[in-house]
């Protein structure tokens, strides 16, 4: 029993920490920092203002995870970020197909604890910034209201991922706020006054059938008329959560001070809508219904934005300049709202595509004025027309992957962050070997001893044909089948085709202007075909000679007296594409941008979500041979100008890939890189996947050495990326890796094998 008379004024219990870096804001951003920087040694702090991690991710606020991938609706094929963040993903799809947010949270705390290296602190704020000097940070001050605790956190490096960038903003870094003028940086899209210098918040709502009548009964600071809201007529029962993003409010407000005026608003008109739908009478089928849950924390999209050594624009992104020190990239749209967003007579938002992925430079993430202060999330140096594509989640936890590294090599060398941009070769390739995709970095780690070994199979899969399946596919769009080829001519295509009536259909073979792009812009060669009615068997023979490997699109245009055979067959690096609408991302079939805001036009050919998306069935006149064994050394670890990957042949009853060194090597750690899909954007929340698995992924294999032990035998496997750490080294010449078949229609694929 304690009994304290007092009378003097007290003051909290201060603790003291010490680390190596600080990382402040606990959303996907934070968290993949944290972890990336962990698992390389440094001891970290990350600093969290609420009681759960995840941010806009989290069950608090409920927004799926977006990037590159765009909800499979643009053209940047095999996009997904990699590293941590598809570690995440993968594991969220595995365990949580149905997208419960709560599972999510469960996920990210679970993650974030095994990692000994991470202290973290929920339901703390940082409110103080404490400096070495005018341009060094020392420290931060956060408080806790559960354990009314103020921590004292100091370290030689820190990491801002708030969102609203405190610690950056307490230390005086530059940043801006609102949207550049058109000519400020030349961006033609740059918005005007009147549509808008700040995107808003938004605040979702879930709903449930109870099974029995419900009432409602709306608060009195509900929305009472909905005709305030220029869109109501589109609200419906089934669209609920992020579906629901238009629900934004707060782009003529300053987003940051006013926050909880417009977290009220925003509740104001959730309880509007949810008022109308139950008692409108417009909604017989809501009957029994409840309302299940409202957000408390509206999820932000925008506010200040630092400056970095390197702002990203509009030309950066639509462009798809190269950035010497790429570290990361981009592929979302750009995608800006109308600042009076949901009360806007203006759509929801104003989406415009490049043609696929774009650099993120190291210079653009961390501050050109504070020496020891990283950025990320969507924070970045980055314009506000650029940002309109920066500023999703999926692109944000890439970038904070990149500047984990960073701190690492910062730590190891004593280095600034800026002194670390010295060394960008160095820290491309130590992403690399963490699993992180960067647009034309191939690895080259010389430790890595796969670089130096004789690698063989036991066989590799030739592509001869994908069989016809006994189904059909009218041309209700178009279709495409991307095809990898190599140096020379394609062999002779036969394929069948199914007519109505007689008809013809235009067959294109079809490349793509950007390196490594794959929008389908550059007509190599045109054919009309004439059909009869019924069966019709095509031969397809092209003159192109190609200089290297890349990919083609063999292109149908759409003819709905048409119809191509299926196969069953799934492949890795293979997909059939098609002309078709994706609303969620303002896809149309077709990008045509008025003249004068400075983006492309071209069409949209997207895949199709499994169970759907079977290959159209075709023959190769000669086996087209690009999935050879020595791929998984090639330097990329994924479709990325050719499928990269070793696939046995499908009668191969006991696929493996052997590693030869003429002495022996000695061998700590064996990393290997599977097929989960590159393509499936994976969203976290409110989706319904229909896979917990990806079908190409490799579930069982088994490792030996020279003298046949078994070093590692893995079942159950689902993740793209296994790290092999051995309890003892193993000196050998040799290492097989025996793999089984994912399924009977799927070969065994390997990405790449690493051996440390």
């Amino acid at each position: 029993m304690i009994v304290n008379e007092g009378g003097n004024a007290r003051e909290l219990y201060t603790e003291h920490i010490q680390a190596d870096l600080v990382i402040t804001g606990g959303g996907i951003s934070g968290v993949c920092c944290a972890i990336t920087a962990a698992r390389e040694g440094l001891k970290v702090v990350l600093i969290q203002d609420r009681p759960v991690l995840g941010g806009n991710a989290s069950s608090e606020v409920r927004l799926w995870i977006l990037g590159a991938t765009s909800h499979m609706g643009n053209n940047n094929r095999w996009a997904r970020e990699g590293g941590v963040i598809d570690e995440l993903l993968v594991e969220n799809t595995y365990r949580n197909p149905e997208g419960n947010p709560i599972i999510f949270d469960s996920i990210l705390l679970e993650k974030v604890s095994e990692e000994k290296n991470i202290h973290l602190l929920l339901n703390t704020a940082v409110y103080e910034v404490m400096k070495k000097d005018a341009d060094t940070i020392s420290g931060v001050k956060g408080y806790c209201s559960i354990n009314q605790t103020v921590y004292h956190v100091r370290a030689p490096l820190f990491c801002d991922a708030s969102g609203d960038g405190i610690v950056a903003f307490l230390a005086g870094a530059a940043f801006r706020m609102g949207a550049e003028s058109k000519e400020e940086f030349g961006e033609k899209f740059a918005p005007s006054r009147e549509y808008g210098e700040l995107l808003g918040h938004t605040i979702y709502f879930y709903s449930k059938d109870t099974g029995r009548p419900v009432q409602f009964t709306p608060p009195s600071f509900a929305l009472k008329d909905i005709e305030d809201i220029p869109r109501y007529k589109t609200f419906n029962l089934k669209d609920q959560g992020c579906k629901l993003w238009w629900i934004e409010y707060g782009g003529r407000l300053d987003t940051i001070k006013e926050a909880e005026k417009i977290k009220w608003e925003l509740w104001r008109i959730v309880y509007g809508v949810w008022n109308y739908i139950k008692n409108s009478g417009n909604f017989p089928e809501a009957a029994n219904y409840t309302l299940e849950w409202v957000g408390t924390i509206p999820g932000k999209r925008e506010s200040r934005r630092f400056e970095g050594d390197y702002i990203l624009t509009q030309q950066d992104v639509v462009e798809q300049r190269h950035q010497e020190d790429a570290v990361s990239y981009g592929g979302w749209s750009i995608d800006l709202h109308p600042a009076d967003g949901v009360f806007s007579e203006l759509p929801g938002c104003n989406q415009w595509h490049s043609k696929g992925i774009y650099d993120i430079p190291y210079r653009s993430l961390y501050s050109r004025n504070i020496r020891n202060l990283f950025l990320t999330g969507r924070i970045i140096s980055a314009s506000h027309v650029a940002f309109g594509s920066t500023r999703v989640m999926g692109t944000a936890a890439n970038n904070a992957q990149a500047v984990a590294m960073a701190a690492v090599m910062a730590t190891e060398k004593n280095l600034l962050p800026r002194e670390v941009g010295q060394q960008i070769p160095a820290l491309q390739q130590r992403l690399l070997r963490s699993g992180q995709f960067i647009p034309g970095v191939k690895n080259m780690d010389m430790e890595d001893l796969v670089s130096k070994a004789t690698i063989t199979a036991s066989s590799e899969y030739a592509l001869t044909e994908l069989p016809e399946n006994g189904n059909t596919l009218p041309f209700d769009v178009g279709m495409a089948q991307m095809l990898p080829v190599s140096p020379g001519k394609l062999p002779l295509i036969r394929l069948h085709l199914h007519a109505k009536e007689r008809t013809s259909v235009p067959v294109q073979l079809v490349g793509s202007s950007r390196v490594a792009g794959y929008t389908p812009d550059t007509i190599l060669e045109e054919k009309l075909l004439q059909l009869e009615p019924g069966r019709n068997c095509i031969e397809l023979e092209w003159n192109t000679a190609f200089t290297k490997r890349q990919y083609v699109f063999l292109l149908f245009r759409k003819n709905p007296g048409v119809s191509a055979y299926l196969s069953d067959a799934r492949l890795t690096g293979v997909l059939s594409l098609f002309q078709a609408e994706n609303k969620a991302v303002s896809n149309t079939g077709e990008q045509t941008p008025p003249e004068d805001i400075g983006v492309d036009a071209f069409e949209f050919w997207t895949p199709k979500r499994r169970p759907e998306g079977w290959n159209m069935a075709l023959r190769f006149a000669e086996p087209v041979h690009t999935f050879s064994a020595e791929n998984i050394c090639n330097g990329y670890a994924r479709p990325y100008l050719a499928p990269n990957a070793w696939v046995a042949a499908k009668e191969d009853a006991t696929p493996f890939v052997m590693l030869t060194w003429e002495q022996e090597v000695r061998i700590s750690s064996i990393q290997l890189s599977f097929d989960t899909d590159f393509d499936h954007p994976m969203e976290s929340v409110l989706m319904h996947h229909p896979e917990k698995e990806m079908p190409f992924c490799i579930r069982n294999y088994y490792i030996y050495d020279g003298r046949g032990n078994l070093l590692r035998e893995v079942k159950g496997n689902y993740q793209t990326r296994n790290t092999i750490t051995l309890e003892e080294p193993v000196l050998t010449d040799t290492i097989v890796v025996r793999c089984e078949h994912p399924s009977d229609r799927v070969p065994a694929a390997i990405f790449e094998i690493r051996c440390y």
